[in-house]
Order: C-alpha cells, then structure tokens, then sequence
C-alpha cells in the first residue's frame, strides 16, 4: 500500500506539496488540516479532490482515522515544534518546511521526540536540489580549489520580494525567528552542506533600517494587490473572514520586530570562516558566494528574477573556478530552472521515491535542520547581546552533545 499523507498549514506554500502528492501513484493525500476551512476548500478545487479536512483541534485524531503515515508540516514556522512532536508521537515519520523550528525549546522537543520514536524527520532544503548548488559541492568535494579558508555570502531581496517578509506574518520574530531563522536557514543549511561541517562560534549585527514604522519610505509601490491574483485573491482575501488574517500588511506600519539589514561572521568547526550577509530592500534580487581556498577561488553570482533595475536580463547563474597563477575558468553561465533554480521538483521527486541516487547527500534530515537552525538562533542571540555566542552552549541548553 502507498503511504498515506497529511498537509497541516495550507498556506501557498502548501500548494507545492498538494500537487506532487496528489498526481503521485507513490502517495495517498489522505488529509488537510487548518484553522481556515476555506483554505482547504481552495485546494481541494485547485486540485479537483476531496481531501478530508480537519481542524488543529482534530489533528491527533486526524491521524489515526485517516491511517496517516508522513506528515507534511507547512504552517508558520513558531508552530512547526507543536505538530512535529505530535506526528511523531503518533508514530508518523514528518517533512516539515524550513526552518525545523524557531527556538531552543522547539528543538529540545523535536529531538527528544525524535529519540523516542525513531521515527524520522525531514527538512524541506530545497536550494540542495538546484543543480548550479550540486555543482558547488560536487567541486569542492573534489578539492576543486584546495583546502578552503573562507567563505563569502552576499544574499539580496528586493523590494518585491524582500517587502513580502514584512507583509505577512513572518514580520513579527515571535512568529518567524525573524530572517536569520526563517530566510537565512537556506543559506546557512547550504553552507554547511557544501564544506561538510557545522558552526562553532557566531557574531552577528544587524537592525530594522528600510522596513517598519519611522523608517521614512512610506510607498504605494510596497503595497501587494492581493484581488488581482485569482489564487491570492481565494487563499487569502476570501479567507479572512475566517481567520482574520490579513496577507498584504502595510510594511510600514507598527508590528515589524525584524532586522532587514544583517551581517553574520560564523566559524565553522575544523576552521573556515563564513563572512554572511543579507538585506531585504535591493533594487536587484541574487546572490554572491566566493569560496577562497588554498589552490584557488570559485564565485557563484546568482539573478534571481527579472526585478533588477536593468530588467530584462534573464535569471541566471555564473560559476567560475580560478586556481592559483591561472585565468579564470567558467565552469558554467546558464539560465535557472523554476522553483528555486529547479529545486523544488527535484526535492519532491526524493521525498516521494523518484529520485535518483543521491551522491552528495541532498537529503536533510533532523541533524541538518538543527545545524542550519543553530547559526540562525546563535546569531539571534549575538544581535541581542552584542557578544559572540559559542553553539555549545545552545547544544547544551537543546539537550544535544556538541
């Protein structure tokens, strides 16, 4: 029998998962659960199903009436802990959205449900997925420049993309761990994967300078048209006489708890250092990440979309390799793939069965989840205390030997 699986938190995100799920002859989308009926509604006509629905009062018992065995777990990021743990408790394996959780006492429990259970837990890392990233670690497991010293990180959101953090719910820290929790887990989740080793120490500054209330860029253009999207307009507008929630937040407004402006220094265990930075309000939207090794250099640069001040130029990744005393060597100069560079149905294809074998090891189970979360929360606490934060002492607090 093929398993039989369960969407909690059906947001858009959400979407992603109904529909692998739903054409797959590997899986049974057996149940929604969330606190607004008519999101699942919408997806059960986007999809042409009848998906049984249940509220999060209803979830343990959802569980065992539908003989569920994954859970797939998309609600907003501060609740994730809450459904994990129930899931596994119930003897079902999870896949949860990054990031796994948002704080110390989310981990603590995750993991010791884990150990209980046996059961497995899942992230969904799907920027391992994207090829020009395997590309990235497939040549530096081949010591493609030596021995690596440092790393460099460039991350920039623009004003479209970037103002949705401060839109939604994600603009309250309670909710979200704020961007080096929520957003940054990719990249963090990436770095570690790349050189094989998690962070030791993490400093980090950072402040709420474009966004929120004062800032003093108040703007019709940051203000998202929910009715003009179809599907904006039926998962969200329609829905909120539900819920009350409100999807096109004024960005500007009192409530944004979040940085927007943030550099992270991290040292990783066995030596390399990480030089991170992020910020929510560019003109253009990509990513820069230069590894400097002892035999040489490789720079990624990434567009993202097609957003840039000089629009028009197609969304695309350049990789170049330059060894030491030679020209520099581009490795590839291509156009990105949808969903995150192609990443999205290359996760899905792994989760469900379909992939192919997985050599440089794209699966992100607890362990992951957990080292991506921890440069994140370290960093959170260096923001808040203005000091270097050891990770062992956050291994030690979550219960789990450095």
């Amino acid at each position: 029998m093929v398993p039989h699986y369960a969407i909690v938190g059906l947001g858009s995100r959400a979407e992603l998962f109904a529909r692998a799920l739903a054409g797959s002859p590997r899986a049974e989308l057996a149940a929604f659960c969330d606190q607004n009926q008519t999101r699942m509604r919408v997806h059960n006509e986007w999809l042409g199903t009848a998906v049984p629905s249940y509220r999060p009062a209803d979830f343990v018992v959802m569980l065992e009436k539908e003989r569920i065995d994954v859970v797939v777990v998309c609600t907003p990021d501060h609740t994730h802990a809450d459904y994990v743990v129930a899931a596994l408790r119930a003897g079902c394996d999870v896949v949860t959205e990054k990031p796994m959780t948002t704080d110390v006492d989310g981990a603590r429990r995750i993991l010791a449900a884990r150990r209980e259970t046996g059961r497995a837990v899942r992230v969904a890392f799907n920027y391992r997925y994207n090829p020009v990233h395997r590309r990235v670690r497939a040549l530096l497991a081949e010591d493609a420049i030596g021995e690596i010293g440092s790393v460099e990180f460039s991350w920039l959101l623009d004003t479209a993309h970037g103002a949705d953090y401060f839109r939604r719910w994600h603009r309250d820290k309670a909710n979200s761990g704020g961007l080096l929790v929520h957003k940054s887990g990719h990249h963090f989740d990436l770095v570690n994967w790349w050189l094989g080793s998690g962070p030791e120490t993490v400093f980090a500054v950072g402040r709420l300078f474009f966004y929120g209330e004062g800032s003093g860029h108040p703007d019709d253009r940051f203000a998202l048209d929910v009715e003009a999207s179809p599907r904006l307009r039926a998962l969200y507008h329609d829905a909120e006489h539900e819920d009350g929630y409100v999807r096109n937040q004024d960005v500007f407004a009192p409530g944004v708890t979040i940085e927007d402006d943030v550099s992270v220094l991290v040292r990783h265990r066995g030596g390399v250092v990480l030089n991170y930075h992020l910020h929510a309000y560019s003109p253009r939207e990509g990513y820069r990440v230069a590894f400097s090794g002892s035999e040489g250099r490789l720079e990624l640069d990434v567009r993202e979309n097609e957003h840039a001040a000089d629009a028009g130029e197609t969304t695309r990744a350049r990789l170049t390799r330059q060894r030491q005393w030679e020209p520099p060597e581009v490795v590839l100069d291509e156009p990105l793939g949808e969903g995150h560079g192609g990443g999205d149905a290359r996760m899905l294809a792994e989760l469900l069965g379909d992939a192919e074998p997985d050599p440089l090891g794209c699966a992100a189970d607890h362990d992951s989840g957990l080292q991506a979360l921890l440069t994140g929360l370290a960093a959170n606490r260096s923001l808040a205390t203005g000091a270097p934060v050891a990770v062992d002492e956050l291994l030690g607090e979550i219960g789990e030997p450095a």
